[in-house]
C-alpha cells in the first residue's frame, strides 16, 4: 500500500517558502537541516518539504512557450475564499493576474509556485 507522505518543493530560499506556508497552513517545522526544511501539521502527518535548488527559475503562471514551466501546483480547501485570499497575500503571496473561476483563485507563493484556494461551499 502506498500512500503521500510528502510534497517537495524546490526554491532558492527554502527558509522563506517554509515560513510562508507554515504561517499560512498553521503547520509546525519539524525538521531543518540547512537544505531541506519539513513543515507538517503533526510529526507522522503529512509533509511539506522545502528543498534549496541554487538554479531554481519561477514558473510562468498562465503557462508560456520556452519558459519554466510549473510541475505541480497545491489545492488547499476551505469555506471562507475571500478571507483565506486576503490571509495569503498578507503573508507574501500575491493574486494571479489571470483567473479561472469564481470558484476558486490562483495564487502566486513567495518563490513563483501557483497554488490555488478553493471554496468548497460548506456555509
Amino acid at each position: 500500500m502506498l500512500f503521500i507522505g510528502a510534497v517537495t518543493l524546490d526554491s532558492d530560499n527554502p527558509k522563506a517558502l517554509a515560513d510562508f506556508y507554515r504561517k499560512l497552513l498553521g503547520w509546525e517545522r519539524y525538521h531543518d537541516d540547512g537544505e531541506y526544511i519539513y513543515i507538517s501539521p503533526g510529526e507522522r502527518s503529512m509533509q511539506l518539504i522545502f528543498q534549496e535548488n541554487a538554479d531554481y527559475q519561477r514558473p510562468a503562471w498562465p503557462t508560456e512557450r520556452e519558459k519554466q514551466q510549473q510541475m505541480i501546483h497545491l489545492d488547499f480547501y476551505t469555506d471562507d475564499l475571500e478571507k483565506e485570499v486576503k490571509r495569503a497575500i498578507e503573508y507574501g503571496a500575491k493574486l494571479a493576474e489571470v483567473q479561472y473561476s469564481d470558484g476558486w483563485r490562483v495564487m502566486i507563493d513567495p518563490a513563483g509556485h501557483p497554488f490555488c484556494i478553493v471554496n468548497i461551499g460548506l456555509k
